[in-house]
């Protein structure tokens, strides 16, 4: 007697089984090594709700200022069109409250310019994903953003193998020998053809310390001549606790001039969401348009 023939199982239904295999072995796999971490139901945030917050990055407790809830909604109310985006701002401009906030922005930071994104993640993604070009080099510290890294990776410069290189963490000697060794062996960098970008934070969160900004200044005139060096600082852990008014810390050292970009966030100490490019004038990369 033949045995009854195996069930055909779906393509779909095998790709699943497989994907669901995986998944669950990575879960796993992270259980095991303390790394796993869940989002929290809401029985979770309800029993938290009395605590004292000493964890989140919402630094000055503003999320919890009566006074700013108030004026956040009296300003949504007298505002027709804060609602909804009707599509890219290259289709139809965007709002009007956007771009006078970026207006308010850029006067408030300094900068001829700024740009909103809708994180600060989108904004380091965005900017190390489309200003860095072919042929040019990044230079980043060690400890920076994960978010860089996304914007880094997709970047044109990248499609050229040894294009992003780190150096340790806030130190002045090894930065300066990574970007020595590129000048010895890229020309196109030596003569100004090529651009190159480094990215630091203005405080890095996890160690608590500020990057040397001044000194690395001094060594990009000194190395790069040809005013091809951009230092493009995420101040992310920094915006509104230091500087004047909360500027941050380029503005707190007076930099301002000599940075090419800042990254500020309105997620962290600012108790909302959102992230902000903020250009100098003095200092752009050379693009090829």
């Amino acid at each position: 007697m033949k045995p009854p023939p195996a069930p055909v199982v779906p393509e779909q239904q095998l790709f699943m089984n497989s994907l669901d295999a995986k998944l669950k072995a990575t879960l796993d796999s992270r259980k095991a090594r303390g790394i796993l971490r869940e989002v929290p139901d809401s029985a979770v945030l309800v029993r938290r709700s009395p605590q004292v917050d000493f964890s989140s990055n919402d630094y000055l407790s503003l999320s919890t200022s009566p006074k700013l809830k108030k004026s956040f909604i009296d300003k949504i109310n007298s505002s027709p069109r804060i609602l909804g985006s009707g599509g890219s701002r290259l289709l139809d401009g965007g709002t009007l409250e956007h771009a006078l906030l970026e207006e308010r922005l850029a006067a408030f930071f300094g900068s001829p310019a700024a740009l909103l994104y809708t994180s600060g993640y989108d904004a380091n993604v965005g900017f190390f994903g489309s200003v860095p070009l072919e042929g040019d080099l990044i230079v980043y510290d060690s400890l920076i953003h994960a978010s860089v890294h996304d914007g880094m990776r997709t970047s044109r410069a990248a499609r050229i193998p040894g294009s992003l290189q780190p150096f340790e963490h806030n130190s002045i000697p090894s930065l300066r020998s990574v970007i020595e060794s590129a000048l010895r062996t890229r020309p196109a960098l030596r003569s100004g053809i090529n651009n190159l970008l480094i990215a630091i934070e203005s405080l890095y969160s996890m160690d608590g310390d500020i990057a040397p900004m001044a000194e690395i200044c001094d060594l990009i005139d000194e190395l790069l001549p040809c005013k091809n060096g951009h230092l493009v600082v995420d101040e992310a852990h920094a915006t509104g606790i230091y500087g004047r008014n909360g500027r941050g810390l380029v503005a707190f050292f007076g930099l301002e001039d000599r940075v090419t970009a800042r990254l500020h966030t309105f997620g962290k100490a600012l108790a909302s969401s959102g992230g902000a490019l903020s250009p100098s004038a003095e200092r752009r990369p050379k693009l090829p348009y």
